[in-house]
């Protein structure tokens, strides 16, 4: 009887929880409503199942219990109760999936009215494509895919030389339009997912996959990968920004097109390697830290090949290849004295250190073109005879201090919450408590990052040793990016 009881509890809290629970949908924000009464018959057909299970498994356990001098009896089969128990499964089943595919077939069904856009997937981010004034977009092969033409657009379409390519995770929509997706892959199996759109779809390598839906609200949505992609997964985000269409038009119209991005190439005095170092660099965040100018975070990479590097042992090398490579994959094998031990290790391919290498040699110089080096941040226990750097201010401290790697400027996503508007915002914290992005607050948030995490973001940000006066600094330019 004690089980029944406790069976009998544990059924009635699961539908209280569910009814009081945290389960809201995000507000819808394309026209896939459909899609969120699929879901709510999905939830009413298994919730009515595991009442009916439940309850059922009580009244056997009161009805069935043990009791002396009672005998079995032995039904090895009931075809009545076969009967019912196979037709109302198959009336569940039928409830469940026929909605699921009557909506699947209109999402694969795409208008004719709607306007192209490419998502391409690549650890861990994403770029998109959108076609020019020809309203189409131009073949693609894998096999052209480089650094100097990272979509594979094939030079000889006509179609391809007026496509704007979008190489950050920002993607502009213009409101009520529908959108036919088509997603790429790169690598390895991703998923373009944008909650409030409803609608989500695999990106495979080798094969194009699609389907269609109609921004229904202005605003910016978060984009999401839901398939587990390795280990920056957590990082692969990207943002929509669903506005009107003249407002949309007018970024459409600033976005490069392949024909343009291959005259700017074509300009260029770096290798195509060294062009695919650039871009690794830009993306895994080196230039926060390293650059080609004085960092108090990080050595520069001007002149950076070649140089005698003394580290915190008190040894010497030659920064050669060999080195370089360990630096990358093994940061903290050698510490470059002056310097903190805060650079994370790299899993890259032998292909992608070659191509930052590349990079350093090509756009660094020689080891005689060093820059006049920063004041470092200073480690325990390590005298530093560097010469100190002028002091920065405002913006140009921002991006010494490697700030600007993690946090943007103008509100869009990185890996750190952007300064656009935070002074003085309201900010919700992991654990729930909501607190006032004020001067106190950003002084906090500065000194010591990890008292305070905010929700959404994860916990990467380094103690960074600042003068009282560079702090100040950072806050006031914070504060002027309020608005």
């Amino acid at each position: 009887m004690a089980i029944a009881i406790v069976l009998f509890l544990v059924l009635v809290a699961s539908v209280i929880f569910h009814f009081v629970g945290p389960w809201d949908l995000p507000p819808l924000a394309s026209n896939w409503g459909d899609i969120d009464l699929t879901i709510g018959i999905t939830l009413l057909v298994t919730g009515v199942v595991f009442l009916a299970v439940m309850l059922f498994t009580v009244l056997a356990i009161i009805k069935f219990r043990y009791r002396p001098g009672r005998q079995a009896d032995y039904e090895p089969e009931n075809k009545k109760l076969e009967a019912w128990l196979t037709g109302l499964s198959a009336v569940g089943i039928v409830a469940m999936l026929a909605p699921g595919l009557y909506v699947y077939s209109d999402v694969v069904s795409v208008p004719d009215e709607a306007v192209p856009v490419e998502a391409m997937a690549k650890q861990w981010g994403w770029a998109f494509r959108l076609p020019g004034d020809d309203g189409v977009l131009g073949k693609t092969n894998v096999r052209l895919v480089s650094a100097d033409n990272p979509f594979g657009l094939d030079p000889v379409d006509p179609a391809s030389q007026d496509d704007r390519l979008i190489q950050t995770p920002i993607l502009h929509l213009e409101l009520n339009q529908p959108v036919h997706a088509q997603l790429r892959s790169l690598d390895v199996l991703h998923n373009f997912y944008v909650p409030q759109f409803r609608t989500k779809m695999d990106a495979v390598p080798g094969i194009v996959s699609s389907f269609w839906f109609t921004p229904t609200v202005a605003g910016e949505f978060e984009i999401l990968c839901a398939e587990y992609c390795g280990v920056g997964h957590f990082n692969m985000r990207g943002k929509v920004v669903v506005q009107p269409e003249a407002e949309y038009d007018l970024w459409l119209a600033q976005q490069p097109t392949f024909a343009e991005a291959q005259q700017a190439l074509a300009k260029t005095s770096l290798s195509p390697l060294a062009r695919e170092g650039e871009k690794l660099a830009t993306e895994q965040g080196c230039m926060g830290c390293h650059g080609f100018a004085a960092s108090p975070l990080g050595p520069s990479w001007a002149g950076v090949y070649g140089r005698q590097t003394r580290f915190t042992d008190g040894s010497e090398l030659s920064a050669d290849e060999a080195y370089l490579t360990e630096s990358i994959r093994q940061p903290a094998a050698r510490i470059v004295e002056g310097y903190a031990n805060v650079m994370p290790p790299y899993d890259l391919s032998d292909q992608q250190i070659a191509a930052l290498i590349a990079y350093m040699k090509e756009k660094g110089g020689a080891a005689l073109m060093d820059p006049e080096p920063a004041t470092p941040v200073p480690v325990s226990g390590a005298a530093s005879s560097e010469p100190a750097a002028p002091a920065l201010t405002g913006m140009e401290l921002a991006q010494a201090k490697g700030c600007l790697a993690c946090h943007s400027v103008d509100g869009s996503t990185l890996l750190g919450p952007s300064w656009a508007g935070l002074a003085d915002s309201e900010r919700t914290l992991i654990d729930g408590t909501t607190v006032l992005a004020d001067t106190d607050y950003l002084r906090r948030a500065i000194i010591d990052p990890s008292a305070e995490l905010v929700e959404g973001y994860p916990p990467v940000m380094p103690v960074v040793q600042l003068s009282d006066a560079e702090v100040e600094d950072l806050i006031q330019t914070i504060q002027a990016l309020k608005e």
